[in-house]
């Protein structure tokens, strides 16, 4: 049983011919015939009955019609119910951010869409290895995700990508650090020192692979840790050094910490906004990617 074919028998009942529901639904008189048809065979008792040379409905058929009525309102009741919520500024919008974006973005975004008539955004942090970003996008209607520029793609088919930043990593050093009077530093510069980097899987850790395979000797890790600002106290204490990102971890920086760029080596992650296709059709959820992109925008500038 079908909407279309409800709405046909009910337009029946009203118009008392084959022909009038065929140009009331601009439809030909077969498409109306073939689709009462198949909503007869769906039924036991008759729906309709010839009355002349005209087609009327039967007692039981007068009965679904009006319920068909009911059904076809309620439908269009939905669609106007959808259509209020997808173009529904301050409809809730779910956002997940790994540590560091959440760090530097989210309280900015949580002022910016403070006003009346802005998303409620609801926050959340999940800092995944990167192969799991997608997978949030189940439970999130948009993702912070990051991956190195040597990292797979995101899979296109299966979310959207709304890009974000293209941010280095640099190598973080005490300000009282030999290197720290270097303006960029080569993976031969760094690899003896000891180290504070992520768990394996994560940006940091992938970074520092490449240096130990471009200078051919092992790395000295002491720490593994991935919250950015434990990574930035620990090189405030002049034992380790790390890496950060270059923007994103403004929040957790000192005067106590610089910043030197990694020379030779491909540093740069992508940020990313992901989400499923089908949730940047919502104006609430286009708003708050909007509102990201503004924020990063000044952030890296």
């Amino acid at each position: 049983m079908e909407i279309h074919q409800l709405e046909m028998l009910r337009e029946l009942g009203a118009l008392g011919s084959v022909k009038a529901v065929a140009e009331t639904l601009l439809v030909t008189p077969s498409a109306v015939s073939q689709q009462l048809a198949a909503l007869q065979k769906t039924v036991d008792v008759p729906l309709t009955r010839k009355e002349g040379r005209n087609l009327v409905l039967t007692e039981a058929g007068q009965v679904l019609a009006d319920a068909g009525a009911a059904v076809v309102s309620a439908m269009a009741d939905a669609r106007t119910a959808i259509g209020a919520y997808h173009g529904s500024p301050d409809a809730p919008v779910t956002l997940s951010g790994f540590h560091s974006a959440g760090q530097a973005l989210f309280a900015p975004l949580a002022r910016l869409l403070a006003a009346p008539g802005q998303p409620r955004i609801l926050l959340s942090d999940e800092d995944v290895a990167q192969q799991d970003f997608p997978a949030l996008t189940a439970r999130y209607d948009l993702v912070l995700a990051h991956r190195m520029d040597h990292s797979p793609r995101w899979p296109a088919e299966r979310v959207a990508v709304i890009p974000l930043a293209h941010e280095p990593l640099d190598v973080a050093l005490p300000a009282g650090h030999p290197l720290a009077g270097q303006r960029a530093l080569t993976a031969d510069d760094v690899v003896g020192e000891p180290w504070v980097t992520s768990h394996a899987g994560y940006s940091p850790a992938d970074v520092l692979s490449a240096v130990a395979a471009v200078s051919s000797r092992e790395l000295n890790i002491v720490h593994r840790i991935n919250d950015y600002s434990t990574v930035a106290r620990l090189v405030a204490t002049g034992n380790v050094i790390g890496l950060l990102p270059r923007h994103t971890a403004r929040p957790v920086l000192g005067p106590e910490i610089v910043l030197r760029p990694l020379k030779g080596i491909s540093t740069r992650r992508r940020i990313d906004i992901l989400a499923r296709p089908e949730n940047l059709k919502r104006r609430s959820v286009m708003m708050v990617c909007e509102a990201l992109q503004s924020i990063m925008t000044d952030l890296v500038t």
